[in-house]
This record gives structure tokens, sequence and C-alpha cells, in this order.
């Protein structure tokens, strides 16, 4: 169930050019059966940034592995956790920042799959993260007990500076 939603758009007037700064927010209790209601939040804010669909896939796919290891990891065994998803479309790219005040993360300690070994000898997770950080351009995690887990990623449309 989503709890809140709020839109806001800011043009901003420099003196070469104009672009207008949309900011969309959104808050998602942690349940895995909203998954689909974020995907289309991040998805809809990402359209508007003009990606084409298979960009706007990639960037659903992105906080849609995020938001699972939220609900998995940070919230398990809580039952009214709580996911705020903000979205910055800005030209030409789109800035995602997604926060939960779940158990405390060191993404440090995330290993790289082993993508040399056979599949059943793989062990098991690490790939949501690799994931995160091929579909991204940028990605940025921070985590405290005291103001919780900020996960951010930035994508630029093709051909964008």
């Amino acid at each position: 169930m989503k709890v809140e939603s709020r839109k806001s758009n800011v043009t901003l007037d420099f003196r070469l050019s104009t672009f207008t700064l949309t900011m969309t927010t959104s808050k998602f209790s942690a349940d895995f059966a909203n998954l689909d209601s974020i995907r289309d939040f991040v998805g809809e804010a990402a359209e508007q940034a003009g990606f084409s669909s298979k960009e706007v896939y990639s960037i659903q796919l992105a906080a849609d592995e995020a938001c699972s290891n939220i609900i998995e990891h940070a919230y398990d065994g809580v039952p009214d956790g709580e996911i705020k998803i903000a979205c910055d479309v800005e030209a030409g790219q789109i800035t995602i920042v997604i926060h939960d005040h779940g158990k405390v993360f060191d993404i440090s300690n995330v290993r790289q799959p082993n993508f040399s070994k056979d599949l059943s000898e793989r062990e098991v997770g690490g790939l949501g993260v690799f994931l995160i950080h091929k579909l991204m351009d940028e990605v940025h995690f921070s985590s405290s007990k005291k103001t919780g887990n900020t996960l951010t990623m930035k994508k630029r449309k093709s051909g964008a500076i």
C-alpha cells in the first residue's frame, strides 16, 4: 500500500537555457506486494525524463532489486517498515533516492559474484548489488543507525553528457 505521494515542478531559468526539474516522492510499506507500484512509480519518472523503453526497464529493475533487498534484509522481521523513494528528473537524467530505516547495512561486505564458477557452485546473494551497479551510471550508499540507509542511483540518457 502506498502511503503518501508528492510531486513538484520547478523551472530554473539560466541565461543560456531553461530546463525543468521535477521531483516526485512517494512512501511505500516494505512489502513485496508493493514492488509493482514501486516499478510503476520509478518507470513513470523515467518516461517523463525521456528514457527509451529499454532504459526505463533497466531503471525499474535497479529500483526493484534495491527495494527487494530492503524488504528482505533491512526489514526482515519488521512488520511496519517503510521505503521512501524520491525521483528527480532533470534534462537527460534521473536521480533516484531510496531511503529506509531498517537494519544498518555495510555494502562493502557484499562480495562480487564469481561468474567463473558453475551456477550450482556459486554463493547465494550479491547479484542484486552487482546488477544495480551495472544498470545505473552512478550508485552511492550510506548507512547509519541514526539516519538510516540511503541509496542514490543516477542514470543518464544514452548520448547525454
